[in-house]
């Protein structure tokens, strides 16, 4: 029985060996999957992914920890802008609320 599946079925890797898609599970070694946290730093900065797949630490630790620090801050500075909206829209629907009872009120005066 021969098989139908074309060169399109076959995964071919920088070291120049290939294998079959349904045997792809089987054959790569745990550090060569891709991990879906690792996808934004790939196509953020290639050379940058690869160097950390290597092992190879960055050089620029401090500007690194400082975007760390910038981005906790910014994350706050966000989730209190969400409260704040939140905490407006209940005091303005507080407000609607008691509008209607006042002049509810004077109507029925």
């Amino acid at each position: 029985m021969s098989s139908n599946r074309g060169k399109s079925d076959e995964i071919f890797f920088f070291d120049g060996s290939t294998t079959d898609l349904e045997n792809l599970c089987y054959t790569l070694p745990m550090s060569a999957i891709i991990r879906a946290s690792e996808i934004g730093s790939y196509l953020y900065c290639r050379r940058a992914w690869w160097y950390r797949k290597q092992g190879v630490e960055s050089e620029n630790q401090t500007e690194l920890a400082t975007g760390t620090e910038l981005h906790r801050q910014h994350g706050r500075k966000v989730i209190a802008a969400g409260l704040l909206r939140t905490l407006g829209g209940l005091l303005l629907l507080t407000a609607l609320i008691l509008l209607a009872v006042y002049v509810t009120t004077l109507l029925l005066k």
